[in-house]
């Protein structure tokens, strides 16, 4: 059994519940209190040595990274698949991912908000006006790129791991105070998502630990 370390509300763990479930797999869930520091505890940083989440323990090995995670389950469980397979339709499918992982949501991640309170002493407004411009930058890069490849999801007419990227930083930007009509394509992708069997129970209000 495939066991997720995560926690309700984090974007990087919703998008591997995205793929579990398009994939149909089975998984237990094993959440970690962000806001409480749980992720430092030496115990999950015996499985994560960076105290972020997800971790998936898949029996044999513990992943770290969501993306990689997403790969590993594209790889060991092909169908259906998460990725093209023409391979300029990948790569599209990948950079649309990456733009969101690596370039968006990394800055608008509770530990950069922390940081940013504590170590340079920003208040709520000025940490809000980051969250907005960081986040609608993003989304914004994202909605020109499913412009051009996109269909029914953000690249062709097929859920891929761009779309289980996309939707959580919608999430996000919803919860930082950021108008999601800005980008009504990506919106209609997003409800489409989650109209498919079972992904609706992915939300992170869904999730047991949800509070």
């Amino acid at each position: 059994m495939l066991a997720l370390h995560g926690y309700w509300r984090s974007g990087a763990a919703w998008r591997v519940r995205l793929v579990l479930a398009l994939k149909g797999l089975d998984w237990t869930s094993v959440p970690h209190d962000l806001r409480h520091g749980e992720q430092a505890l030496p115990t999950y940083r015996a499985l994560n040595p960076q105290a972020l989440v997800p971790a998936l323990d898949t029996g044999a090995a513990v992943l770290t990274q969501s993306l990689a995670i997403c790969e590993w389950l594209e790889e060991a469980w092909p169908q259906p698949p998460i990725l093209p397979a023409d391979p300029l339709l990948r790569a599209q499918a990948r950079a649309i991912a990456l733009v969101i992982a690596c370039d968006t949501h990394p800055l608008a991640n509770l530990r950069v908000q922390q940081a940013l309170r504590r170590d340079l002493g920003a208040d709520e407004a000025q940490v809000n006006g980051w969250l907005a411009h960081w986040i609608g930058d993003g989304l914004d890069a994202v909605a020109a790129l499913v412009a051009r490849h996109g269909g029914a999801f953000a690249v062709g007419d097929t859920p891929t791991i761009a779309d289980c990227c996309l939707v959580p930083q919608l999430y996000g930007a919803r919860r930082f105070g950021l108008d999601a009509a800005r980008w009504p394509a990506l919106v209609a992708i997003e409800a489409r998502l989650l109209a498919l069997p079972g992904l609706a129970a992915t939300h992170p209000d869904q999730q047991a630990d949800a509070a």
